[in-house]
């Protein structure tokens, strides 16, 4: 778990628009990280209110006189353009140094999505984004989504197509794929980051000039404790009747999805911690612990990481010694999701699941922000 944010002032903060801003967790990591979203954007109605609910929370317990929070606009990106959102966001002239945030929606670019691409409905979401960064002209952006526009070669040359535009408009680039697992976080979530900066900006950051198609150059985040963590600890087994989980010699207790489970650190006592759907089948009692080779009804492993969060979607994961599907607070644990933040009671448990699914780990979208906030303030570029 990541430590509790000491209380700080927004105005030392770089200034960021937010787009499919979902529950905010992307927005989270930045703000840990020195960046505030000025404008946010959210069509989903459901997730704009969890997004006020949450964001409130979590802001009145880390800054001082902390603004009440609600989504800045709630239209599809489809139907906003840049003097609109450049409005919104400044009133008038945009700031000398701002960013832009977003990851688009991305069924259609996921292995076990729709896999449409840029064809699909929210596919063209991602090239609509594209424009919207290239009217706006921020100073910086980051692009999320999913590892498979990146690896599927039919995705790879839409991805392909954006980046020449981005580079034509002046900006220099950079692509990732990070495994949150591989950053600390109890979860295997692989996600392609793309990271954009404009040309003089780069140039005052990296001391030189960074021809089109140069990767490589961002200093990524990196943790040696961590580093494929997937296949370089002896992960245990499924866990067979009679016998006793127990933490392998030299795996990171923090890496497991005890870590955030376990009865010291009780989820059930904090705010979402006993909202989870009840129990109808006999499944529950029959999967065995460790057991996540199948499509759905995943039962984790106390002493092992979690799979992709996909809880209440299209996946089932049950909790590794109590018959019962995952709690949300428990599911918000393994995203990395702070405890000050929360969802409302009367909110549907669908929702819940779903907006926590669907964003990204809170430490994975900090380390990328940390380093990008450390690559500009290395330079002068702020101070």
């Amino acid at each position: 778990m990541m430590k509790r944010d000491k209380k700080k002032k927004l105005s030392s903060c770089i200034p960021v628009l937010s787009f499919f801003t979902g529950g905010g967790f992307l927005d989270i990591g930045f703000e840990r990280a020195g960046f505030y979203p000025v404008w946010t954007n959210e069509a989903n109605p459901a997730f704009a209110k969890l997004y006020a609910y949450g964001m409130t929370r979590w802001r009145q317990s880390v800054y001082t006189q902390a603004p009440h929070a609600t989504i800045s606009s709630t239209r599809s990106i489809e139907k906003l353009f840049a003097p609109q959102i450049i409005k919104q966001a400044f009133f008038e002239d945009k700031p000398g140094f701002f960013g832009i945030i977003g990851g688009p929606p991305c069924p259609d670019f996921s292995v076990g999505g729709k896999n449409k691409g840029g064809r699909g409905i929210s596919g063209r979401l991602s090239e609509i984004f594209v424009n919207r960064i290239i009217k706006i002209k921020p100073s910086f952006f980051v692009f999320e989504n999913v590892p498979g526009l990146y690896k599927t070669m039919s995705h790879r040359e839409f991805l392909s197509a954006l980046e020449q535009r981005l580079e034509r408009h002046g900006y220099c680039l950079d692509l990732r794929i990070l495994n949150a697992l591989d950053l600390g976080v109890p979860q295997d979530r692989k996600r392609l980051f793309m990271i954009g900066i404009q040309k003089e900006y780069a140039w005052k950051c990296l001391g030189r000039e960074i021809p089109e198609q140069e990767r490589n150059w961002f200093p990524w985040p990196n943790k040696k404790k961590y580093n494929n963590a997937r296949t370089r600890f002896n992960w245990p087994g499924i866990v067979l009747d009679g016998e006793e989980p127990i933490l392998p010699e030299g795996l990171p207790a923090e890496l497991t999805v005890y870590s955030v489970l376990n009865t010291e650190n009780c989820p059930s006592k904090v705010q979402n911690g006993k909202d989870t759907f009840k129990t109808y089948s006999d499944k529950f009692s029959l999967i065995k612990e460790g057991d996540t080779k199948r499509k759905s009804f995943k039962k984790l492993h106390r002493y092992r990481f979690s799979p992709t969060a996909c809880y209440g979607n299209n996946e089932v994961h049950l909790h590794p010694w109590h018959k019962r599907r995952l709690s949300v607070r428990e599911a918000m644990r393994i995203q990395g999701i702070p405890d000050s933040y929360a969802l409302p009671e009367e909110a549907t448990l669908s929702s819940k699941f779903s907006v926590v699914s669907n964003g990204v780990p809170v430490p994975l979208a900090y380390e990328v922000a940390n380093k990008l906030n450390h690559l500009f303030s290395q330079s002068g570029i702020i101070g």
